[in-house]
């Protein structure tokens, strides 16, 4: 087993070169978190590919220790490695979060960067029992009330459990069993454990990699909140019921970013900053705005403001100490999808 633990930290030391790109950001924070983003997610990648990684013996894991590709603050997200050729139940309860989706996903970040949506059940049409308990089959063919469609090249399910109100609400709680599968799970090997080292780096690699060049793409149209495109989107994963307008900002001391717009009917939506890693800043900050904890003026439009210290207008959103980094504008549910305004001003010209 030397040699597969000697080609696993190599290829950990080539992750590496994803933070030390000429495009990447050299400061001494940002070269930190780009680091602390890898040890991250190589802590997230072996517990999915060596100790979570059994098919016949899924369980749900939390992610919320790692953040990757702007991960949503209001999010619970839970993950779930599965296959597409067998069938499971998915029991819980619904609780009151505000929102709850379940997709299952294609993961290819180890090899092109995508997770490509294999089947999807959102709140639009999961039947909840009067008690607040809910059945779902995953499985290839249609089962049960709430079926989750799996195809064959299925590989995980994400749970997307949303937050409006953090104080009031309560997430679901769920548990995943395979229907009909063996009674006891294979012993470990050789060959598994020198394949699950592999799968693990490359999944670290690719997954760097893979939201590096989102944030390069978006650099091209700096201090903007522009349409991409959602297909880029959507094949890494992103829920259907989305709209995403991600970008890149980058402000100089005393400047401001102002993101004004109109917000369209939809049960959710947020705002949220993020390093140049994609991932969401420090929680404890005020970094996000969503439906419920925004103020909107007069005429029912929003106005964000991007910046390292409160002007006192608007929806002040704090830098934490960046200079520059991404951030994403989420409607979901809408069937219209403003695109905002944005601007670059002195600080204290909005004072």
């Amino acid at each position: 087993m030397s040699e597969p633990w000697s080609q696993f930290c190599q290829a950990l030391e080539r992750a590496g070169q994803v933070i030390l790109s000429d495009q990447a950001p050299d400061t001494p924070l940002d070269r930190a978190e780009g680091f602390r983003y890898l040890a991250r997610l190589t802590r997230e990648m072996l517990y999915s590919c060596v100790d979570n990684a059994d098919p016949d013996f899924p369980r749900f894991h939390e992610l919320d220790l790692v953040k990757i590709g702007a991960d949503n603050p209001d999010n619970v997200y839970l993950s779930a490695n599965i296959r597409g050729d067998r069938t499971y139940r998915i029991t819980g309860e619904r609780g009151t979060i505000a929102y709850f989706s379940i997709g299952s996903k294609a993961n290819r970040y180890a090899k092109d960067g995508t997770m490509a949506s294999t089947g999807e059940l959102s709140d639009a049409d999961l039947v909840v029992d009067a008690d607040g308990t809910v059945e779902i089959i995953a499985s290839a063919t249609r089962q049960g009330r709430n079926w989750l469609p799996l195809a064959p090249d299925s590989t995980g399910l994400v749970v997307r459990q949303t937050y409006l109100d953090r104080e009031t609400e309560t997430p679901g709680r769920w548990h995943i069993e395979q229907v009909g599968g063996p009674a006891e799970p294979a012993h470990l090997t050789p060959e598994f454990l020198a394949k699950a080292l592999q799968r693990a780096a490359l999944s670290v690699h690719g997954t760097a990699a893979t939201f590096a060049h989102w944030t390069e793409t978006f650099m091209t149209r700096p201090n903007e909140l522009p349409d991409f495109g959602q297909d880029m989107f959507q094949r890494a994963g992103g829920d259907p019921e989305i709209f995403y307008l991600h970008g890149y900002w980058s402000l100089g001391s005393g400047e401001a970013w102002v993101i004004e717009t109109d917000v369209p009917d939809c049960p959710y939506w947020n705002f949220q900053l993020d390093n140049w890693w994609m991932e969401s800043l420090d929680h404890r900050r005020r970094i996000s705005v969503n439906k419920h904890t925004a103020v909107l003026d007069a005429d029912g439009r929003l106005m964000i403001v991007v910046a390292e210290r409160d002007p006192g207008v608007g929806n002040w959103i704090d830098t934490c100490g960046h200079t520059s980094g991404t951030a994403l504008l989420r409607w979901l549910g809408a069937t219209e999808h403003p695109i905002p305004k944005c601007r670059v001003v002195p600080l204290e010209d909005l004072r």
